[in-house]
């Protein structure tokens, strides 16, 4: 008989944002060939809605990321945990990194001024729960058996 033994890290093979970044840049493309504006005119609510995101996406992520830092554990989601994070912006979303990369996804969409990567982002959020968020949940659970458990009948995934 062989003894489990919990993984090391949640397994994640490549950097999340990277499945944003390629969300936005086969958006970028599809929208050269097939020109799909969101505003046609020049407008001044889409670069001061562009901001607004951006601005939130940096809020987000630096309270999420400062959080981790004060635990000691790692954001690198193919590295180890070795504390577990409530605090801050995970008392309201399990992924608030996640969350905060969807603010910055939709800032640099209405930059762009283009509906294509609005189109795209429900099969990003798809890689990112399959191939992420599936992966660390997993890892997660097996490393804090009691506390995640726990903390995900408090806390919703998302929003």
């Amino acid at each position: 008989m062989t003894e489990f033994t919990p993984p090391t890290s949640a397994g994640v093979r490549f950097p999340p944002p990277f499945v944003y970044a390629l969300g936005i840049l086969a958006g970028w493309l599809i929208d050269r060939r097939w020109r799909w504006a969101i505003t046609d005119h020049a407008t001044t609510w889409r670069p001061i809605l562009a901001a607004v995101l951006i601005l939130a996406w940096l809020a987000l992520f630096l309270a999420a990321a400062t959080r981790f830092r004060r635990a000691g554990t790692s954001l690198i989601p193919n590295k180890p945990a070795s504390a577990f994070v409530v605090s801050g912006p995970y008392r309201f979303t399990r992924n608030p990194m996640y969350v905060s990369l969807v603010a910055l996804y939709l800032g640099v969409t209405f930059i762009l001024n283009s509906w294509w990567p609005v189109v795209l982002l429900p099969v990003v959020l798809i890689v990112i729960q399959t191939t992420v968020i599936a992966r660390e949940e997993r890892y997660l659970r097996e490393r804090f058996p009691v506390e995640y458990p726990a903390y995900c009948s408090r806390v919703r995934r998302w929003l």
